[in-house]
């Protein structure tokens, strides 16, 4: 199972990694490569705990995923 993910420096320097597909499930590391190893570890972690949960990982069929926009 393949995620897109984010890498972001933050102004220490640190990577910072998140998944847009699992919203909270976040981690970093000092290099880039590290970074993407602890994020690997981190979507393990947060799949387990969906499922321990019994939180469903697939969308409900029928159910359309959309946007829309707002003025602010």
């Amino acid at each position: 199972m393949n995620f897109k993910i984010f890498l972001e420096q933050d102004e220490d320097g640190w990577y910072i990694a998140t998944v847009p597909a699992l919203p909270g499930c976040i981690s970093q590391g000092k290099t880039e490569e590290e970074a993407k190893k602890n994020i690997v570890e981190a979507i393990e972690l947060h799949l387990r705990s969906l499922a321990q949960d019994g939180v469903p990982l697939y969308q409900k069929e029928g159910r359309k995923e959309t946007f829309v926009a707002i003025n602010l």
